[in-house]
């Protein structure tokens, strides 16, 4: 199996078959019973993965690289999957019922070395809610994936973020201090940072200053 293909959705594209003609095709039928009936350990597989990257010159990390955390959402129909709800859903640029992913992705600028990835359950899965022990936000569930990727041997200069998390506050001061990482936030065009009285606060101060 090779990645990535025009199309990855389905198991006969991932196998390289034809869609719905070639599923009884060898390889599709490999793929699906690993993914259905094999007793692997997704993070068992991953970690054996990142392992083959730290020991490879070519695909070894540098301390130069960054930890970017993201999530991504996917729409989904019903309540039966774990993790579904009605929450923001950022690919969609819309809330809708669907399951949100976060993920971390270690990058030089070069090459990208996907790292660790976690589903996010809303909070009306918990019995509590967002009062619940067990909940946490998006940006605790990243802040927990860069310093487990820290761990795992992909050392960096920072962790970034997009402007999606700049407005939550507890994005990763905490958990980023701890696992000794400096990190990044981009900003919304209007929202403001420290700075100096009389230079810019916000990206679109920032942006008519350079004009």
């Amino acid at each position: 199996m090779r990645a990535p293909r025009e199309r990855n959705k389905t198991l006969t594209c991932l196998a390289g078959a034809e869609p719905v003609a070639g599923a009884g095709m060898p390889g599709v039928q490999r793929l699906q019973f690993f993914l259905s009936e094999s007793p692997w350990e997704v993070e068992q597989v991953n970690d054996r993965r990142l392992e083959l990257l730290r020991e490879q010159p070519a695909t070894a990390p540098h301390d130069g690289g960054v930890i970017v955390i993201d999530d991504c959402g996917d729409r989904k129909d019903g309540t039966a999957t774990a993790h579904v709800g009605r929450q923001w859903l950022g690919r969609l640029g819309k809330t809708d019922n669907g399951i949100v992913t976060v993920t971390t992705v270690w990058t030089d600028g070069r090459v990208y070395r996907p790292l660790h990835a976690t589903p996010y359950p809303p909070a009306h899965h918990f019995a509590r809610g967002r009062s619940d022990p067990a909940f946490r936000t998006k940006p605790q569930l990243a802040a927990a994936l860069a310093a487990r990727g820290k761990a795992a041997g992909f050392d960096c200069r920072a962790v970034v973020a997009d402007c999606a998390y700049s407005s939550q506050r507890r994005l990763v001061p905490r958990t980023a201090r701890e696992a000794g990482l400096a990190y990044e936030v981009a900003l919304k065009p209007h929202r403001g940072t420290w700075a100096p009285a009389g230079q810019p606060h916000t990206p679109i101060e920032a942006a008519h200053a350079l004009t």
